[in-house]
């Protein structure tokens, strides 16, 4: 019986110790909580992590058309890649496939896609910002935005390089590299 109490007295002063301890941890950390108004830390160790600020992205196209910007790496090159694709409104690629799987996420705006092999943009289905899609290997597909829309299509689009585009007649064979 004494070694019960003895066990219980323990485990009654352990928990009492512990609270003391989980007290001390709910206590304000000086280094948790900061706001914007804090000052801000360092620059990150680019061997570590680094950014690439909006001015410094890579793009091709046409303002006011389709632009494709390089976030990291190149679809043309083996390895990962991620692009951000902007269309405006009344632009659309044509019929076409890919060499490979590649995920789409739409950042604003609304995309448009069809799976037809034949370009007639009444057969375009809306696909909304924060909304992933999907281009399936060898998946005829063809994409842009409509006329009226208030602002361009933005996404992000990555896979594995390197990306071959593939245009297709409208019987889905094919008709030569997409442009």
């Amino acid at each position: 019986m004494r070694t019960a109490i003895k066990y219980v007295l323990t485990a009654i002063v352990a928990a009492g110790i512990g609270a003391t301890g989980f007290s001390a941890m709910a206590q304000k950390d000086p280094k948790v909580g900061v706001t914007v108004n804090d000052p801000i830390g360092p620059v990150p160790d680019p061997a570590r992590v680094t950014a690439t600020l909006p001015k410094d992205f890579k793009c091709s196209g046409a303002v006011g058309k389709q632009e494709t910007c390089i976030l990291f790496g190149d679809p043309a090159k083996p390895g990962p890649y991620m692009v951000m694709y902007k269309w405006y409104p009344g632009n659309f690629s044509k019929p076409h496939y890919h060499n490979n799987v590649r995920w789409a996420y739409v950042i604003s705006g609304t995309w448009w896609t069809s799976s037809s092999s034949v370009y007639d943009e009444r057969l375009t289905y809306p696909v909304h910002a924060g909304t992933v899609a999907v281009d399936k290997l060898n998946g005829i597909h063809w994409d842009g935005a409509r006329t009226g829309e208030k602002e361009p299509a933005v996404l992000i689009l990555s896979g594995i390089g390197p990306n071959i585009t593939q245009g297709v007649d409208e019987n889905g064979k094919d008709s030569g590299p997409a442009r």
